[in-house]
């Protein structure tokens, strides 16, 4: 519930906004009729242009390339699921909750039924307001669709208009089960910067409100009847900050409900469109160079710190580490397998069947640069280790290419090697895997003994995988990573074997080979 003081602030704020959006829209009054019709068909014609028009208070600038790639997926698409992975301030917000569905609602005429969903219920209403301030006091809308607003207020979550439309608004987990009027159930359900950091770490906690979305939610769309596809328009949007955050959860099911849709020959409905606020954290060229400069995200990054620019403005899962910093974390392509002077695949696979991590790491030494190609870190069977070693050995056909294939472990070294061979056996052709019998003690001294090529600037990690689990587990580990530390730091340890194997590899087919004797003065004669 929201206290009468701050009740009256905001209704004396909302007062005050419909105010401002009055004074912004003034229109001319001595348009002539055609031009009047041929302006209005011009602006409808491309929704950026109809938006830039109608609402001068939010159009300070011009949209970006992605508010209208936004609204044309929404807008040319009547059965939808979209999660709009957008940074904070990315304007996000007043196109998918007002901008996009006025549109829909006045010119496609192809939204009537719209359910807002905000964090909490007061939030909600705040958008909600934006929606019918903008129907009752724009004047430009007002000028060229007539006035809409009917009965009802945003501050009581609900109104509706003239023609029929409804527009309701809830906090969210309140559920709009049973949702309709007059029959008609909604056709735009949105869901605004409702994930919260509180509940990162219960997962009960998170899997309900990510099935909330899936059931209470998307089950509020009209079932379809035999051959009619009703309108079902839902998205999701907010900066994806943590990788246990429900933003990411639903991600990860969007790409799955893709990839069946792809699979199954059936028209693709989930989509994920990622926008970060910078390219890339060397240039910071902006994403809406219209609003903002490379230099202020630079001074942006500067002041807020790595860690936290990448969570909330590049969709970034970085923790900071004490040895191993997030910001000596770098991305690229990887080069052409011939490109590179060494190649490595190391694995340390715990003889624990639980608990451990299973860890296979494939690096590439290239100049002074190391490069993760690909890595496998998982909590698994060990046999599953073998299994993807020989399915990248198909997938990368890297059969023609010198790899030195090495496997970490005093324990039952024969087994693990035993286990490649096995499936070497069942796939008729063998990866010579050998086991690394060296003495392996102080893993703490080893693996921090690494961190120099981090520090340097030397180490990249293969942005084609930069959404993978096992290396979003391998960067974990290499944050968690101090002396004493109780978390797991099996990827880690197998990189340091591959860096020592591409080191070592790199350094032999430097030196040329030499042919000489010793003579009996002692000197070296070479031939």
């Amino acid at each position: 519930m929201i206290s009468n003081k701050k009740y009256e602030k905001l209704l004396a704020n909302y007062d005050k906004h419909c105010q401002r959006i009055a004074k912004a829209t003034t229109v001319d009054i001595n348009e002539k009729p055609q031009d009047k019709a041929k302006r209005i068909k011009d602006n409808e014609a491309e929704y950026t242009k109809w938006f830039e028009y109608y609402f001068p208070n939010f159009a300070k600038v011009k949209c970006a390339w992605y508010h209208k790639a936004i609204a044309d997926v929404l807008i040319n698409n009547k059965q939808i699921y979209l999660l709009a992975e957008v940074f904070r301030s990315g304007g996000k917000t007043v196109h998918i909750n007002m901008g996009i569905p006025l549109y829909l609602y006045l010119v496609k005429k192809d939204l009537f039924y719209m359910v807002l969903m905000g964090q909490t219920e007061p939030k909600a209403k705040r958008l909600l307001s934006g929606i019918q301030s903008q129907l009752e006091y724009n004047q430009r809308l007002k000028n060229d669709y007539g006035s809409r607003h009917k009965y009802g207020d945003w501050s009581d979550g609900n109104f509706g208009t003239t023609d029929g439309a409804r527009f309701r608004c809830f906090g969210f987990m309140q559920s709009p089960r049973g949702e309709q009027e007059e029959g008609m159930r909604p056709d735009y359900i949105s869901c605004d910067d409702c994930d919260i950091k509180k509940h990162l770490n219960n997962d009960r906690l998170m899997r309900e409100r990510v099935n909330f979305v899936y059931e209470d939610l998307i089950g509020c769309f009209d079932s379809a009847d035999v051959g009619y596809q009703g309108t079902e328009r839902f998205v999701y949007s907010n900066n994806n900050f943590h990788k246990k955050s429900m933003t990411n959860r639903l991600k990860a099911r969007f790409h799955i409900s893709a990839t069946k849709s792809k699979q199954k020959g059936r028209k693709q409905k989930h989509y994920v469109f990622t926008v970060e606020a910078v390219k890339d954290l060397n240039t910071f060229e902006p994403n809406w160079p219209e609003k903002t400069s490379a230099d202020y995200w630079r001074e942006k990054y500067d002041d807020v710190g790595h860690a936290s620019f990448c969570k909330e403005y590049q969709h970034l899962h970085v923790e900071e580490g004490k040895i191993f910093k997030a910001e000596y974390m770098q991305w690229k392509k990887m080069m052409p397998l011939e490109a590179y002077s060494a190649l490595a695949i190391y694995g340390d696979l715990s003889y624990k069947e639980q608990g451990d991590f299973k860890a296979l790491i494939f690096l590439g030494k290239y100049n002074r640069e190391y490069h993760f190609i690909r890595t496998f870190v998982r909590q698994c069977d060990k046999v599953d280790g073998a299994k993807w070693l020989y399915d990248l050995w198909e997938d990368m056909s890297l059969f023609n290419y010198n790899i030195s294939v090495k496997i970490e472990g005093l324990f039952a070294q024969d087994e693990f090697v035993g286990d490649f061979d096995i499936e070497g056996d069942e796939r008729g052709w063998h990866i010579p895997v050998e086991p690394d019998k060296r003495s392996k003690e102080g893993k703490y001294d080893r693996v921090a003994g690494t961190v120099g090529n981090f520090r340097r600037r030397w180490v990249y990690f293969n942005i084609d995988e930069k959404d993978s689990a096992d290396q979003i587990e391998l960067l974990d580990q290499y944050y968690q990573f101090e002396r004493g530390s109780e978390a797991h730091d099996d990827g880690p340890d197998a990189a340091h074997g591959a860096f020592v194997e591409v080191t070592q590899m790199a350094i032999e087919s430097a030196v040329e080979p030499r042919i000489g004797m010793i003579d009996n003065t002692g000197n070296e004669n070479v031939y």
